[in-house]
């Protein structure tokens, strides 16, 4: 069975599709550790700021078993597939990691998943686990790229749990 993280965002009704979806996830797979939420800028287009936070579950699925259930999760929420790669977004989940034994690979390419909003959290979850480009625990390279990374804001007040509720500060 493999261990998957996710990263998961939303800039439109970010709390309550992000919400949802750990809902559904908790739901389909079990227990999901959930890291901290994140507010941050837009990528590659101007529009409102994104929350983002990692998942991390035992996926019963096999890999394009479970891109098909995530693309499943995102239509739900609404997503519109006929905007732009770069656009708003209710829901966009993607592999971060897809872990068995030892070996972890991605669906990201290098630049996405170096960037902060998919990194941090995942450093948050999994500190200690490798990052499959340079082979660099996540914690280790989140520190190498911080200074050199657009700010994350660490949103207590919207950090969301594997039971789909917000926690109390």
């Amino acid at each position: 069975m493999a261990r998957v993280y996710l990263s998961l965002g939303s800039n439109v009704d970010p709390e309550r599709h992000l919400r949802d979806a750990l809902r559904a996830l908790r739901d389909r797979f079990g227990k999901v550790a959930v890291s901290p939420t994140y507010r941050s800028a837009a990528v590659g287009f101007e529009g409102a700021a994104f929350l983002n936070n990692a998942a991390a579950f035992d996926c019963d699925l096999a890999r394009e078993a479970l891109r098909a259930w995530l693309h499943e999760l995102e239509d739900a929420s609404g997503r519109d597939r006929t905007l732009p790669r770069y656009a708003d977004r209710t829901l966009d989940v993607d592999i971060a990691l897809w872990c068995e034994g030892e070996s972890c690979t991605t669906d990201l390419s290098r630049e996405e998943f170096e960037r902060a909003h998919v990194l941090a959290p995942l450093a948050d979850l999994a500190p200690d686990l490798r990052e499959p480009f340079t082979n660099t625990p996540l914690i280790e390279r989140w520190r190498q790229l911080a200074p050199i990374l657009p700010n994350l804001e660490w949103c207590r007040s919207a950090r969301l749990t594997a039971s789909g509720n917000a926690e109390e500060p």
